[in-house]
């Protein structure tokens, strides 16, 4: 089962893409460090505050993909710099 969960995300404190970029790769490396995952920012490269990130799960069985995906989007919670908005998740 194939997972994909995509959330916009705002970054308040951010002022520039370079500062952006260090909160979005700091998030990204830890959630490939810690999870089964894969993530990549997918939209709103060229926008300081705002972003999306897609986040992809596989597994043999539904209920263990769902919990990578939840896992990982508590995770991105878990960060005071970000907040997430909308998100969607998509099974393949």
């Amino acid at each position: 089962m194939v997972g994909l969960a995509a959330c916009e995300c705002i970054i308040y404190d951010a002022h520039s893409l370079k500062e952006k970029r260090a909160v979005l790769q700091r998030i990204i490396t830890r959630l490939k460090q810690r999870y089964n995952v894969s993530v990549s920012e997918v939209d709103y490269q060229d926008v300081w505050q705002r972003t999306k990130i897609a986040i992809v799960a596989v597994s043999a069985a539904r209920q263990a993909t769902e919990r990578e995906l939840q896992n990982a989007l508590q995770m991105i919670d878990s960060f005071p710099e970000i907040e997430r908005t909308i998100t969607e998740i998509e099974w393949l």
